[in-house]
């Protein structure tokens, strides 16, 4: 008999994905099959031209304690891999990556991984009791899921030493006076906040949307250099789409437009 699955995902409204992670009697700890199934959502949401946005989230009190490291473990000590060949990589790091938008809420505790997660995703809410620690080095690991090297970026040097280097948590008030989120809600509010804001996402033309996650990202990874030179070929490509059309005919007649992603 085949596990109980450790995620939700359904479709909200029409073109938002929602990823749910659901071990709440393990605090969403991530073991190796929540690790394969989430990378099989994003991929699903990638492979998808119907799905504009995504919003990864947590049922139960906390968003995730981390990872499983008793069974997590002994398979990144002997291969490393922990997701399918050929599937997205959540974290951004190896192989396939995720080239369309992700908002991510998260509350209660948010661990090592988890905060791994945030800092691959475009836009982060945080329930106002959520709290932040990349605790790796108090086990005697160091992060391997992309804090080292997004996290100085993210919230400055010194702010993620005290953060890496000591394994100390944040509350929630100073992960959004550092910049680890940008925005914070009541427990209550948060997954509908969430879903309203990847809705606006989702409202925008995806072709757009996602050229501009695209062209920042290349700027972030290579430089300036390396997104400007691709710039004009980007918005020529778009500017002969329909949606661009349908853009400026929403715009000539004072309406809201109607995308297609075409």
């Amino acid at each position: 008999m085949n596990a109980p699955s450790t995620l939700t995902t359904e479709v909200i409204g029409d073109h938002v994905w929602s990823i749910g992670l659901n071990r709440p009697d393990k605090r969403n700890a991530f073991n190796l099959q929540m690790l394969t199934e989430l990378s099989d959502a994003m991929t699903h949401y990638e492979d998808s031209d119907d799905l504009w946005c995504a919003v990864l989230h947590a049922h139960g009190d906390h968003f995730t304690g981390g990872l499983d490291l008793a069974e997590v473990g002994p398979q990144v000590a002997a291969t490393g891999a922990l997701w399918p060949e050929g599937n997205v990589d959540p974290l951004g790091l190896f192989g396939r990556t995720r080239s369309k938008p992700l908002v991510c809420a998260v509350q209660g505790w948010c661990i090592t991984i988890g905060v791994e997660l945030l800092l691959a995703s475009d836009i982060v809410l945080a329930a106002d009791n959520t709290r932040f620690a990349q605790m790796e080095v108090q086990r005697g690991i160091m992060p391997f899921g992309g804090a080292t090297l997004r996290l100085p970026r993210q919230v400055g040097w010194g702010n993620a030493m005290r953060v890496l280097l000591t394994g100390d948590p944040l509350d929630a008030a100073e992960a959004y006076r550092i910049g680890l989120v940008q925005q914070l809600v009541a427990p209550e509010g948060l997954h509908e906040a969430a879903h309203a804001l990847a809705a606006r996402v989702a409202a925008q033309a995806p072709l757009a949307v996602q050229a501009s996650l695209q062209s920042a990202t290349l700027a972030y990874r290579e430089g300036e250099e390396a997104a400007a030179a691709r710039l004009m070929a980007e918005t020529q490509r778009l500017m002969a789409t329909e949606d661009a059309q349908e853009g400026v005919q929403s715009f000539l007649e004072r309406r809201e437009a109607r995308f297609k992603g075409r």
